[in-house]
């Protein structure tokens, strides 16, 4: 069985990654979606857990993916799932040069993990969350960045967060 792992901080989840996801879904027998901690991002607008709940929402309906978390290192979490691939999705140049260097340093740490590298179809190419958590604060429509199953419950956080930072 070739599982594979798309990790991602997912905060929130875009229809760009979603397409990744289904289009990942096509390729390997088990996908499996991992909400990753990101030591170069401070603060998050959804905690590790609430994202696992909305990724699991709009991921129910493709049988061969799974949504967990990890706090470890992808090489290790990896590993310890039976993975041996990893998915990442690009969306312009300047996302290779980052993304090829850490598939290298995956690689080096579990020799039996490969890295796939999913171009992003061009109506997602200017898409990425922190974009999404910009515009929503501008109350912009959002029907053509999140998948529809989410967006009252981004647009609800957005609301505790304009009253008084509650997360």
């Amino acid at each position: 069985m070739k599982i594979a792992i798309y990790p991602g901080s997912f905060d929130p989840i875009t229809i760009g990654h979603l397409n990744i996801v289904r289009r990942a879904s096509k390729i390997f027998d088990k996908v499996i979606v991992c909400v990753m901690v990101n030591a170069g991002k401070s603060t998050s607008m959804f905690t590790q857990r609430e994202r696992v709940d909305l990724i699991r929402r709009v991921t129910q309906d493709i049988p061969n993916v799974e949504v967990d978390c990890s706090k470890e290192l992808l090489a290790d979490y990896a590993r310890k799932r039976n993975a041996s691939v990893i998915v990442k999705g690009l969306r312009a140049g300047s996302d290779f040069e980052y993304e090829f260097q850490m598939a290298q340093i995956n690689h080096k740490l579990n020799h039996s993990l490969d890295t796939v590298f999913l171009g992003s179809e061009h109506q997602f190419m200017y898409l990425s969350s922190s974009m999404v958590r910009e515009l929503g604060f501008y109350e912009v429509e959002l029907t053509d960045f999140l998948p529809e199953e989410i967006i009252p419950d981004f647009k609800q956080r957005i609301q505790d967060i304009r009253q008084g930072g509650k997360k």
